[in-house]
């Protein structure tokens, strides 16, 4: 993580310190996001701005703030973003998560340990020979891998990686849809794939 954004006496665990809440806090977590679906997925999903670029990001502040929602333990109302999200698309997902509850979603920050385990046991010491393509989204707050090191270890662990970028957040594929796949059509062409 950038630590001139994220000093770590401030911010240990940087913009990953909502990953920490839900390790130490996950029933919570997954009850405060089940309180109200629909404004739990709106404020989830919200198109990146670039004005974030260099500020703290709010993932950075969940233990701080008791959870996402602070002390409220619900998501705020809001509608839906209609740039990510036509209304038919984001009904079908708010009754999805209305079955599963966030708890499926969020058990994957409990994986660790299943896979630590798998990349140790992984053939090549885990080393991708292939090609791969990685979109980075230039004002993504929490995997942006072109301001930070974030991307070394995939760097050293892809031997033909190509890096490329789109002006998006977080959500790189519901904001850049079209942009998406023509990166991945010209990068399949440039491969020959």
């Amino acid at each position: 993580m950038d630590r001139k954004t994220y000093p770590i006496n401030q911010y240990p665990d940087g913009q990953w310190d909502y990953y920490r809440f839900y390790l130490t806090h996950f029933d919570q977590t997954v009850t405060d996001f089940d309180a109200d679906v629909p404004a739990s997925l709106s404020v989830i999903y919200r198109c990146g701005d670039p004005k974030t670029v260099g500020k703290v990001y709010p993932s950075a502040l969940a233990t701080r703030n008791g959870g996402w929602f602070g002390a409220a333990h619900r998501a705020p109302s809001m509608a839906a973003d209609p740039a990510l999200w036509p209304a038919d698309d984001f009904y079908a997902l708010m009754e999805a998560f209305r079955v599963t509850g966030f708890r499926p979603g969020n058990s994957w920050y409990l994986n660790d340990a299943a896979n630590v385990a798998y990349a140790r046991s992984a053939a090549d010491g885990g080393r991708l020979q292939q090609p791969v393509l990685f979109v980075n989204g230039d004002f993504d707050g929490i995997c942006d891998i072109t301001r930070t090191h974030l991307g070394d270890p995939m760097r050293k662990a892809c031997v033909n990686l190509t890096v490329s970028s789109l002006a998006s957040g977080h959500w790189l594929p519901l904001e850049r849809k079209a942009e998406l796949v023509h990166s991945i059509r010209a990068w399949l062409r440039a491969k020959n794939l």
